[in-house]
């Protein structure tokens, strides 16, 4: 995952294709590292994003709009100043460097015709937005670096713009096919680092990618290439490049779990396809890309509250549970000493006073034993001494008994809590486990609070053979789906022994086929603590099997009649309903 080289190349190409002739209409600013260009022409009307945020530099065309501040930045007012209605002439990417240049034509006050460029810099913390005359010179930039800050290149306004050379790397499209097998060879390492450090814009995904693709294995070591080897690399190599001028890009996204974990704008075959999504732009590709990734950091960051809430009632909830298993073993001696009483009431008549300990026979296995006494009393008071050792030590055990089940049952709760938050994908989906802790008493409710409205529905999935699968997100749904939504019939699914969530399949009275019986299970396997798993037992069974016991947690349940299967945890492939 890198906005890298390769990628910017597909934006520039779309944007030649969508922007060059025609005109800025409007010029915002919605955030302080982020410009918002509404360009109109031929093309209609797009609006371009351009953000030099540290974390997470952006450039891409959209249609959604953002709110801008009431009073406009410095740096926008200077754009609109000079670039509004300015004609788009040309949009160029120096070689495959991080760095898109906008040239732009405008008239100025007296009428003449000048020439600007706004150039948008996308290198991680170093990004910026930088707007220069057409000799090169900084009219702004969106963020000022003086010497203090860099040593390599200011960007204030009044300095000459130029683009610091700061790594020496090749340019892909300026290599012949001699001059790559040199840089792939210059330095003895991994085949994929040699490539990704000895060529401008290529990212270390796209390096294992050609790696892939010249069937070579991206670990193997620059030195111990078989020229066969080196030709093929050289071969992949050109053909990027060849697609990188001809503008032949492949937008895709790869998904592991059903979430986005790398794009790409070229093919990455080196992933199975059915965890692939292509898109028509990159522009698309990205628009879609980090939204996905904005939501998923987004509900970790408003699950953290709850997450530390859940984690430290766990902590406290087995440590407590460790205290009392203990303590529980330790009233296991309380038989012993009932023996020892009886024994002395049977045969301590002839211990003479002061003996420190008594040999009799154990009636019960016929044994000889040794019962330790208290030379200071006599051997009934020694006796009544180990009656009321063995009755406080019963009464214990009893309570102990029942403390354990309800702190074990307690733990279990809280981890299918903590599954059940990292089930969640959408902020309503946080709601109803939010109302859950409130009603466990782990969260007091603020004063007059209302309960909130609970609009989180489970996921709905279609089986392959047309059956309706649907799988609980956390305990309450999980409760509505056995005894609410599943009939008598309907098959019940859950990973054995360990939290996650209850899968119903609505069988409309039908004998289900095998497929189904695997798909469903798949999904119980992902949706529980074994996600990612190879290897995960599920239980399954007809609704008419699952009972919920008087006064349990809820979403707890027991079932005795059942039958169980192996299986994965890998949902890819599955067809999800959106409700």
């Amino acid at each position: 995952m890198a906005f890298d080289g390769v990628t910017i190349a597909g934006i520039v190409s779309e944007l030649q294709d969508k922007l060059v002739g025609n005109r800025v209409y409007k010029i915002a600013q919605p955030e302080k590292d982020e410009l918002l260009l509404t360009i109109k022409g031929s093309c209609g009307q797009v609006r371009m994003l351009m953000s030099a945020d540290a974390s997470l530099p952006l450039l891409y065309l959209t249609d959604k709009n953002k709110t801008s501040p009431m009073t406009a930045p410095n740096f926008c007012m200077l754009l609109r100043k000079h670039l509004q209605n300015a004609r788009i002439v040309a949009v160029t990417q120096p070689g495959l460097e991080r760095i898109v240049r906008f040239e732009l034509e405008h008239l100025n006050e007296l009428g003449d015709l000048c020439r600007k460029y706004l150039i948008i810099e996308l290198m991680g913390k170093h990004s910026n937005i930088i707007f220069c005359d057409d000799k090169n010179m900084i009219i702004d930039s969106i963020k000022h670096i003086s010497g203090m800050v860099s040593s390599v290149r200011e960007v204030l306004p009044g300095r000459e713009y130029f683009i610091p050379k700061t790594q020496d790397k090749a340019e892909l499209s300026e290599c012949t096919p001699d001059e790559l097998a040199s840089v792939l060879v210059a330095k003895n390492m991994a085949l994929f680092k040699a490539v990704y450090s000895g060529f401008t814009g290529i990212s270390p995904c796209i390096a294992h990618e050609l790696c892939y693709r010249a069937n070579i294995d991206s670990d193997k070591s620059t030195a111990e290439l078989t020229p066969d080897e080196l030709e093929r690399m050289k071969q992949v190599l050109l053909e990027l490049n060849a697609d990188i001028q001809n503008g032949r890009f492949f937008p895709n996204v790869v998904y592991e779990n059903r979430q986005p974990v790398e794009y790409a704008a070229t093919r990455l075959s080196s992933y199975a396809p059915d965890c692939v999504r292509t898109f028509d732009t990159i522009s698309e590709l990205l628009e879609y890309y980090y939204a996905e990734k904005n939501t998923i950091t987004r509900i970790r960051q408003r699950s953290v509250d709850l997450r530390k809430i859940v984690q430290t009632a766990l902590e406290r909830n087995v440590k407590k549970y460790d205290l009392q298993v203990k303590q529980l073993e330790d009233t296991q001696k309380r038989e012993k000493y009932r023996v020892y009483g009886e024994l002395l009431n049977a045969y301590g008549y002839g211990v003479e006073p002061g003996a420190k300990s008594m040999e009799a026979l154990n009636y019960y296995d016929n044994q000889m034993i040794t019962i330790p006494l208290d030379p200071m009393l006599s051997a009934g008071e020694n006796a009544k001494k180990y009656f009321d050792k063995y009755q406080k030590l019963k009464r214990t055990y009893e309570a102990l008994t029942t403390l354990t089940k309800e702190t074990r049952e307690e733990i279990e709760h809280l981890s299918s809590i903590s599954t059940s938050l990292d089930i969640a994908l959408k902020e309503e989906d946080l709601v109803q486990i939010k109302e859950e802790l409130i009603e466990s008493g782990y969260i007091r409710r603020k004063g007059s609070a209302k309960r909130e409205r609970i609009t989180s529905k489970p996921f709905h999935y279609m089986s392959s053979d047309g059956y309706h699968i649907y799988v609980g997100k956390n305990n309450y749904q999980n409760e509505d789906l056995t005894f609410r939504i599943a009939t008598g019939n309907d098959w019940w699914f859950h990973a054995k022994g360990i939290p996650g969530s209850h899968v119903v399949v609505k069988s409309n009275g039908d004998e289900l086929p095998d497929r189904v019986f695997e798909e469903a299970g798949r999904l119980a396997a992902h949706y529980s603590q074994a996600r990612g798993q190879e290897k995960v037992e599920i239980d399954y069974t007809q609704k008419k099997n699952v009972k919920k016991p008087n006064g349990s947690k809820p979403g707890f349940v027991v079932y005795y009649t059942n039958y169980s299967l192996v299986i994965d945890s890998d949902i890819d492939g599955l067809q999800q309903i959106e409700d």
